[in-house]
């Protein structure tokens, strides 16, 4: 019997433009309401943080979440990305395996990070049951190099770290 990793780590990522600035959507990112901010497009609240982490997650577990999964729910008006986040956490939970450390990296012109890092970070702490210096959350413009550094929309890449749960 082959011995099992002691640690694992995940990486997920996902992008959203944003809708056009007369729609009236909200712009949640991370689980936070981001004021004076067009949200962004896709069939959920399209909150980008979460879906780059849990995608992270699905790459821990090997159990995809967005796509079928997550497209189930939002025909029957599940738009909330939370909901998709606690579907990979439990999927987790299954594992032999508990969430020790994420590092968020956000690519994009608007909205600034700075005044919501520590929101985003309190927030993610408590969806994950993690101490907030266990999140790190940083963020770039990319130098306008990308339609995201434009102001186009914002891409997240989410590294997830794991390790063996104690045996009991």
């Amino acid at each position: 019997m082959k011995k099992k990793a002691l640690i694992r780590t995940g990486l997920g990522q996902d992008s959203h433009r944003f809708v056009p600035d007369v729609n009236d959507k909200p712009c949640v990112l991370g689980g936070v309401l981001v004021p004076h901010t067009p949200g962004f497009q896709g069939n959920s609240d399209a909150d980008v943080l979460l879906h780059a982490l849990t995608n992270a997650i699905s790459g821990l577990t090997g159990k995809p979440v967005l796509g079928p999964r997550a497209d189930v729910l939002c025909q029957r008006g599940v738009v909330d990305s939370v909901h998709y986040l606690h579907m990979a956490l439990d999927d987790l939970s299954q594992t032999d395996y508990e969430l020790v450390h994420v590092s968020v990296s956000i690519e994009g012109a608007r909205p600034k990070i700075g005044p919501l890092q520590l929101l985003i970070r309190k927030n993610l702490s408590q969806l994950l049951r993690l101490d907030d210096e266990s999140i790190a959350l940083t963020a770039t413009t990319g130098e306008g190099l990308t339609a995201f550094g434009k102001g186009e929309g914002v891409q997240v890449f989410c590294i997830v770290t794991a390790q063996l749960k104690a045996q009991e």
